[in-house]
């Protein structure tokens, strides 16, 4: 498993997803992101996890995944083993 980004911090609060991620600092609003996110209580926001690989966060408490790259706009292209 590779590893796809450094999430260095994630903040859920005001409404808003805050994170420190590659070196850069983003947020977003959560009603742009996630109806699930955005209508959780804040005690269900403060439960989370980051994959290890830094591909993604999972709110275990309402079952909601957001990926990095998704939030970042980035693609991830296969490798040319892969295509081979």
């Amino acid at each position: 498993m590779g590893h796809y980004h450094n999430v260095e911090k994630v903040v859920v609060e005001e409404g808003r997803l805050r994170l420190g991620v590659d070196g850069r600092t983003l947020s977003f609003p959560l009603a742009e992101l996630s109806d699930r996110l955005a209508a959780s209580t804040p005690e269900q926001q403060h439960v989370f996890e980051v994959s290890p690989s830094g591909y993604g966060i999972h709110w275990p408490l309402i079952d909601e995944d957001l990926s990095i790259d998704g939030l970042l706009g980035a693609r991830h292209k296969p490798s040319k083993k892969a295509c081979a």
